[in-house]
């Protein structure tokens, strides 16, 4: 059978179906921006009613709601040098809508059978989409202001904290230097040594501009520095030594470790050498693999038999390291050595490869 053409009429109703069953608002205009055709949610959203549209130009209709300048530039410049245009957005005030944001996509539709063309434009309501960005971006705003004003309320308060546990140290110096009790100076003493090792952690937060990781090998060597520079004396030949790897550790976590090796380090300098001898050294060895470390500390000094008779003779502080080594969720060992003390506290199982004091 023949292929019936339909007439002009039958096409152009055909052509209006097929807008009218668009969602979006759509508009066919002339070359000379006249209304051909409109979708039935153009009249609906934008308010008009057919009559006063098809057939006018289109910066006519209503009370001119659509003489805006971005607009003219879409049809008038850009569109005749191409034949689509998608994602031109336009920010208007409609009557009966208030201010919306359209994203307005163009074609330009040449006949076959002349020189007449058609003009294609759609139109898109994003005005939701840019409320949602922008409050995303403003809440992004917010947020970092927020942040700043929490670093700075956090660098004040660590200014705060370093001059308390400065104060706080000072004070335990200066009753420890005006007690008469040998042992209660004593007792001062190491107090202030364990407020000092928790301002050195402090300040190395500050210096290294960060709460989250440290840097171990930095934070002990700062710390035994201090207890160093701090109790062994001028005519002492005690060598203080750290050796670490680039490990890191949570800050809590540091506070922890460096609580321990101040124990130990007092300890240490305080009785493994009760005599002056050539070569006397504490070491502090720190090691890790990924969340698993292992603390060392050593010394070459006299030594002693069990631990009953190290606990009771060399005054480790038990009572702190043990509860500090169960904070750390982490172990501790006396371990044998041909001289001195050997102390490890390993958050995991592997053989130590570092040096010890011999």
């Amino acid at each position: 059978m023949p292929t019936i053409i339909p007439g002009l009429e039958s096409a152009q109703t055909l052509a209006q179906a097929i807008v009218n069953t668009i969602h979006e608002p759509l508009i066919v205009l002339d070359a000379r921006f006249h209304v051909l055709a409109a979708s039935r949610a153009f009249y609906e959203i934008f308010g008009v009613d057919r009559a006063q549209t098809h057939g006018r130009l289109l910066y006519s209709l209503g009370d001119g709601q659509w003489d805006i300048p971005a607009l003219r530039v879409l049809l008038e410049t850009i569109v005749p040098e191409q034949t689509v245009m998608d994602g031109f957005e336009v920010t208007h005030e409609f009557p009966g809508l208030g201010r919306r944001t359209m994203l307005l996509n163009a074609r330009k539709v040449l006949y076959d059978t002349g020189a007449d063309v058609a003009i294609l434009v759609a139109f898109t309501d994003i005005t939701d989409r840019r409320l949602v960005e922008q409050a995303k971006e403003d809440l992004h705003r917010n947020t970092e202001r927020l942040l700043r004003d929490n670093q700075v309320l956090l660098q004040e308060m660590e200014h705060r904290v370093a001059n308390s546990l400065q104060i706080i140290a000072s004070i335990l110096m200066l009753k420890a230097r005006m007690v008469t009790s040998e042992e209660t100076r004593q007792h001062l003493r190491d107090a202030h040594q364990r407020v000092m090792s928790v301002a050195t952690v402090q300040s190395h937060l500050h210096a290294t501009d960060g709460i989250e990781r440290i840097e171990v090998g930095a934070y002990l060597s700062k710390l035994c520095e201090s207890l160093g520079a701090s109790m062994i004396g001028e005519n002492q030949p005690i060598t203080l030594k750290v050796v670490a790897d680039d490990g890191t550790l949570g800050s809590a976590q540091s506070v922890s470790l460096g609580l321990i090796v101040t124990e130990l380090v007092i300890n240490a300098l305080k009785y493994a050498f009760p005599e002056d001898k050539p070569g006397s050294m504490v070491m502090v060895t720190f090691e890790s693999r990924g969340e698993d470390w292992k603390l060392i500390v050593s010394d070459n000094g006299i030594g002693k038999g069990s631990d009953k008779e190290l606990e009771a003779t060399r005054g480790l502080g038990t009572v702190i390291v043990a509860a500090l080594v169960k904070q750390l969720e982490a172990r501790m060992e006396f371990l044998p050595a041909a001289s001195g003390l050997t102390v490890a506290i390993t958050r995991a199982t592997f053989t130590s490869s570092m040096p010890q004091a011999a």
